[in-house]
Formats: C-alpha cells, sequence, structure tokens
C-alpha cells in the first residue's frame, strides 16, 4: 500500500469520527432550538460565539493551524445557526401595531426568521401569548426621552408572562404625507401619544394641532387614505416607504438620542446557569409593600446589601386599591446564585406581594 493510500484511509477515519461528532453536535444545537423557543430567544447569541471561538482556538496547539480552525469553528456555528432557524420558522411573534411600526421593527430585529403578528393594542398582544396563539411577545416598556409605557408595566404585574430578553431600537422620526406635500401646507399632525411627545417642540414651533392614534403606522395609513393635504403622520422611514408616503421634515423628534426599550414576553420563565460568570445578566422584580411607614426602604435596603446595583426604580398605581402602588427594579447581577436566593427569601418576609418578573442578557 502506497504512503498516499494509507494518509487517504486516515483522512477516512478522522472525516468518520468527524460526522459522528457533528451529527451529535447537531443533536444538542436542536435541543437548543428547542430552548429558544421556548424561552423566546433570538437563534443567534453573538456574544456567546464570539467567547466560544476564543476559548475554543486555544484547543489547537499548532498556531499555523489556529486560524483555519477559527474559520472552520465560524461555518459550523453558521450552520448551527441555519438549522435553528429551519426549526424556528414557524414561531409566531405577537407585537402591537402593523407593518412598520416601531414595534414591528423591534421584533423584527430580534426574531428575523419569525412569523410577526400585529395586534391592535399592547393587551391583545400579551393575551396571545398566554393563551398560546403566540409563543412571544414583543412590547415597548420604555423610552429614553418620555420615560415608561405604563400600560406594558400594568400587564407585566397582573399577567403571567416572563421577560426573557431585551431589544433596544433607535428611534428617529419623521413627519410624513402625501408625495407632493411641503411641510408649510400641514395643519394637523396624526400619531401615537408617545411619537407626539417626542415631537412636542417641532409641533409647538409650528404651531399644529394633534389627533391621538393607537400606533405610528396606522396612523400614517389614516392619513394616506383619509385625510386632505393639511394633514401628515409621524413615523418612521420605513413606514413612509410601505404606505407610499413622503417624508417631508425628518429627524423631528426632540431628543437627539432617542432610544425604545423593547421587553420580550414568554410563558416559560428563563434562569441564568447559578455559577454563570456572565456579567450582562439583569433581572426584573415588581413588589408591592405592606402600608406601614418605612416600608419601601426595607425592600431596597436588601436589595443593596446582597450587592445588586439597581439601575431602575419606577412606581406605578394599582388597579385594585385606590392609592396604592406597586414598585418595578431592574437591578443587575445573577440572581439565580446562592446570594440572589438569599435576597428573594428577605424580600418575601418584607413584601406584600413580590413577583420575578424576567431575566435577561
Amino acid at each position: 500500500m502506497s504512503e498516499l493510500v494509507e494518509k487517504r484511509k486516515q483522512l477516512e477515519k478522522i472525516d468518520a469520527d468527524m460526522a459522528e461528532l457533528f451529527e451529535k453536535r447537531m443533536k444538542v444545537t436542536e435541543s437548543i432550538a428547542d430552548y429558544k423557543q421556548k424561552n423566546a430567544l433570538p437563534v443567534l447569541d453573538a456574544e456567546r460565539e464570539k467567547a466560544l471561538l476564543a476559548k475554543n482556538s486555544e484547543y489547537i496547539r499548532n498556531p499555523e493551524c489556529r486560524e483555519y480552525y477559527v474559520q472552520f469553528m465560524k461555518d459550523v456555528m453558521k450552520l448551527s445557526r441555519d438549522f435553528q432557524t429551519r426549526r424556528l420558522d414557524g414561531r409566531r411573534v405577537a407585537y402591537c401595531g402593523t407593518e412598520g411600526a416601531f414595534a414591528h421593527l423591534a421584533a423584527k430585529k430580534q426574531f428575523p426568521e419569525s412569523e410577526l403578528v400585529g395586534y391592535t393594542d399592547f393587551a391583545g398582544a400579551y393575551s396571545a401569548v398566554e393563551n398560546g396563539e403566540c409563543d412571544c411577545a414583543v412590547l415597548p416598556i420604555e423610552n429614553s426621552y418620555v420615560g415608561d409605557v405604563g400600560m406594558v408595566m400594568d400587564l407585566m404585574f397582573s399577567g403571567s408572562l416572563f421577560v426573557n430578553g431585551i431589544v433596544e431600537l433607535d428611534v428617529v422620526q419623521n413627519l410624513v404625507a402625501q408625495p407632493g406635500v411641503s411641510p408649510d401646507e400641514i395643519k394637523t399632525v396624526v400619531s401615537h401619544p408617545q411619537a407626539l411627545e417626542q415631537c412636542s417642540e417641532y409641533i409647538k414651533s409650528r404651531g399644529l394641532k394633534t389627533i391621538s392614534y393607537s400606533n405610528t403606522a396606522l396612523a400614517t395609513q389614516y392619513v394616506k387614505e383619509h385625510c386632505d393635504r393639511t394633514y401628515a403622520a409621524i413615523a418612521s422611514e420605513e413606514t413612509a416607504r410601505i404606505f407610499g408616503m413622503e417624508i417631508i421634515a425628518a429627524g423631528i423628534n426632540t431628543g437627539h438620542v432617542n432610544t425604545t426599550r423593547f421587553a420580550v414576553l414568554s410563558r416559560s420563565q428563563r434562569m441564568p446557569e447559578p455559577d454563570s460568570r456572565n456579567e450582562n445578566e439583569h433581572f426584573i422584580l415588581l413588589f408591592t409593600t405592606k402600608n406601614e411607614a418605612g416600608a419601601l426602604v426595607q425592600p431596597l435596603n436588601i436589595i443593596g446589601a446582597h450587592g445588586f446595583n439597581m439601575r431602575n426604580l419606577r412606581s406605578r398605581p394599582r388597579k385594585d386599591l385606590l392609592w396604592n402602588y406597586y414598585f418595578f427594579v431592574e437591578a443587575d447581577g445573577n440572581i439565580a446564585t446562592r446570594n440572589g436566593k438569599d435576597m428573594m427569601n428577605e424580600l418575601s418576609a418584607v413584601c406584600a406581594r413580590l413577583k420575578l418578573v424576567g431575566t435577561y442578557n
């Protein structure tokens, strides 16, 4: 047997071993896809892939081979993503609005491989996940200019879904109208109340009347189908394109930095591994306090004493009890650790109601 034939036989044996390992890897990938389906997680986890490449490349002792191995692993991970995407093609994602709305853009950013289903209001999108019509929902919880979205926070307080991810979307508001209309012709603007508030300085400077609408995309459709040349909508560039409208004034939002944070909500609660070293873990708590002096200070002190940094603290009026409030806390850290569990136990003793709404990274 020639030396070449012998080397080829060695390669065939290695290829057979690699094929078996590849099949095992894809089997695990399949189970990961099921986990992502259940916990409303996107297919791509860029930070995880970056860390995996750095770690695995250290296994290669031959520096000449290392760059080829890195490329090999990139190809394998892309195949794994493609495999997961095919399995998740049937995932249905609820959002509030219609195609072109900012919620639609956020849902598309997080789940580009999924079917996106629009609902007329936040409650409808939320309920669609609770009753199984959809697998998850992408709903806004906070805007950097106008603050929190109270109706969604109320759903999180009273409902059964969990937050498993946060999507940030840069928001650029534009004045859109029928083609050929000039800004000087506009007398009335139609849009979602938050969009109107985000563009309040522009609206006031031009002395425009305002009409509130359920979302920016539907407002644009309304202006296109029912209004004359003196009406305009405030919406995204994509919304204008979808409805064949023209941007007659771009970037009219007051704040130059205008970002909306969207929560990804599903029926299953994602929990990080207790020993995870990921420094980007965060969690959200909702709680009510006992009706007594100093009641709020106690839970806040407990959270701080366990070393969790609170990045957000909000209060909202309760719908079931007049002049009573619940509190929304967003904090940094892994709540699945022993320290996190101890904190939850201590909070349970001082809070009238306590809910871990979700974790995300």
